[in-house]
């Protein structure tokens, strides 16, 4: 009998997913916010991506083996429970609770998870429920997933999970050792997070735009060191000015924020708007030092050796999605190869509990080679969901759509048009990848302000991204380091920068997919027909969404992005819906 591993996220109150395994093979994947159609779906459970997960492996739930899930009761014996009372004396109600309840959110959860499993027709009494500690499941999403087989240093920078914060540990063998873990309070992710709240945006889901930010300021100008050190091997977040709980906590408007009236005191009132100005755009750049400084640190100080002897690091937790940290650890001598989890946030741990799970059950799990592993849809789904569209969208199939599709696409991006591209099977995590994607033709002038203002309605001063064929990646990019998930960035080559100067950000770099065609060959050959027509293999890639929404699933979610926005061209499959020309040069 096949060993069916079900993995469900969602013990954070956000980010709920699925993902299934079946004999070691990653068969499917998916987050419940592009299903419910609520960005991050909070308080929600991953009942609809679970769902997928099944019928698209043809199974019922009693085919399942057993179900894990990244988060797990933790002992008192454990120093975590009796670090955070301590370092939240000033909130003794929060203290006792994590001494005398300090698994009573555990409980909510798996009580949560048994109910989600019996909506899906699961029998309770014969289920097996697995619990994995959470961090355990970031370093497993990065780990197994790797298809590193030597000995490899595993990092794990995160908001929280029970309590810990940060990860080090090394994997051998396909077995986890963990070292060391910091603490909640002592959260570099959740200093990050504090400090994005103060530059206006949501935690846990601007922390991208603060780093977006960054390299529009000046890091010498403000000196944030205050807010946290690294010492003697230990991590102490200032809880005088961040990570705060009760009423330390700055209040505005009723809501309550993860830094003190005393930050505001030093650094001035919050960021509001959509403008970067001075002196935010400083203060994101000050932010964005510490954090790659102090990552750096903590990483030599428990993972150095480790590294020297391998060069191999797998990172996840949502830290790991800080590219221009990436950068900088690539840039190290003693390293060979960074893995970086694709789904490094906390969607990512439904992904590292099965996977944990399954080689704990004595069978590894195959390397992540890519995330197409969401719902596919054929040419007759799209022409049906365009014939219930209340737009009445006028569309064309394209013959011979294999050959014809790349071709005609590349021209009308050739052209200066962007395009909406909705192909195969949805991406799992955060980036789009040539699935549900906006592309563009990066040497057109303009054409990222015009996505920008026409399309996704987003801050002016965000970059775009490129997708590019792996033959381009060492040109453009100066490097082979793979790099398909768009987890890095690279400094861009000069002659490259007047190429595609639409995908390169203020700092001069690019955060990259590097593409081979087994994962996705219609978006290869996309990028194959542009180089035919501009010389550059390269095409201008965001996430098929707009502003604040999760990125798209169906076809009927793409027609009504579609036609709630500006864009005139989306091809889904073989099919091409196309609005009638408004005014000249459209």
């Amino acid at each position: 009998m096949a060993l069916t591993i079900l993995g469900l996220s969602g013990a954070l109150t956000h980010d709920p997913s699925a993902a299934l395994y079946i004999d070691g093979k990653l068969v499917a994947a998916a987050e419940e916010e592009r299903f419910v159609r609520d960005k991050h779906a909070k308080n929600r459970m991953p009942y609809e991506a679970a769902r997928f997960c099944l019928d698209f492996a043809g199974i019922k739930p009693k085919d399942v083996t057993a179900v894990a899930i990244p988060f797990a009761p933790i002992s008192l014996a454990d120093k975590a429970r009796w670090h955070y009372a301590k370092r939240y004396w000033y909130a003794p109600d929060r203290s006792l609770d994590a001494l005398l309840t300090g698994n009573r959110r555990f409980k909510r959860y798996k009580k949560r998870i048994e109910w989600c499993l019996a909506q899906l027709g699961f029998d309770l009494a014969k289920t097996e429920i697995i619990p994995v500690e959470h961090h355990l499941t970031h370093a497993s999403s990065a780990y197994h997933c790797s298809g590193f087989q030597e000995k490899t240093a595993i990092l794990g920078i995160d908001g929280k999970g029970e309590y810990a914060t940060t990860f080090f540990g090394v994997g051998e063998n396909g077995k986890i050792r963990k070292i060391k873990e910091f603490y909640d309070p002592d959260s570099l992710g959740g200093l990050y997070g504090a400090i994005t709240e103060y530059l206006g945006f949501e935690m846990l889901d601007g922390e991208y735009k603060v780093m977006g930010m960054a390299p529009y300021g000046d890091p010498t100008k403000y000196d944030f060191s205050r807010l946290a050190k690294f010492e003697n091997g230990e991590l102490i977040i200032n809880t005088d000015y961040a990570n705060v709980i009760g009423f330390r906590r700055y209040k505005e408007k009723g809501k309550g924020y993860y830094f003190s009236p005393k930050l505001i005191e030093w650094l001035g009132p919050m960021r509001h708007g959509d403008i970067a100005d001075d002196p935010y755009i400083h203060y994101a750049a000050s932010m964005q030092k510490l954090f790659e400084d102090l990552s750096l640190q903590m990483m030599d100080y428990y993972l150095g050796d480790i590294l020297k002897e391998t060069g191999r690091l797998a990172f996840a937790g949502g830290g790991a999605l800080n590219v221009k940290l990436n950068q900088k650890i690539i840039a190290r001598p003693e390293l060979k190869e960074l893995f970086v989890q694709p789904a490094s946030g906390d969607a990512g741990t439904a992904i590292g509990a099965a996977a944990y799970v399954s080689v704990e059950r004595g069978v590894p799990v195959e390397k992540m080679e890519h995330v197409y592993l969401g719902p596919q849809f054929s040419n007759e789904d799209v022409i049906a969901a365009c014939a219930r569209h209340p737009a009445k969208p006028q569309f064309e199939v394209i013959a011979d759509g294999d050959t014809a599709v790349p071709e005609r696409i590349a021209q009308i991006l050739a052209d200066g048009n962007p395009v909406a591209w909705f192909q195969g099977r949805m991406e799992f995590g955060p980036r789009a990848l040539g699935g549900r994607s906006i592309l563009g033709c990066p040497s057109a002038p303009g054409v990222a302000d015009r996505i920008n203002e026409q399309i996704k309605f987003r801050e002016r001063w965000r970059p775009f991204c490129p997708s590019m064929l792996d033959t381009v990646g060492p040109q453009m990019l100066g490097s082979d380091h793979p790099a398909p998930f768009m987890t890095f960035t690279f400094e861009v080559a000069e002659e490259w920068k007047t190429r595609v100067p639409e995908v390169v950000h203020e700092d001069g770099s690019s955060r990259a997919q590097v593409l081979k065609r087994d994962y996705n060959p219609r978006y290869y050959d996309l990028m194959k027909a542009m180089e035919k027509l501009t010389g550059n293999g390269v095409v201008l890639n965001t996430s098929l969404n707009r502003r604040g929404e999760p990125m798209i699933c169906s076809p009927t979610d793409a027609l009504n992005m579609f036609f709630g926005s500006d864009l005139q061209y989306l091809i889904m499959q073989d099919v091409l819906v196309v609005k009638p020309c408004r005014s000249a040069g459209q």
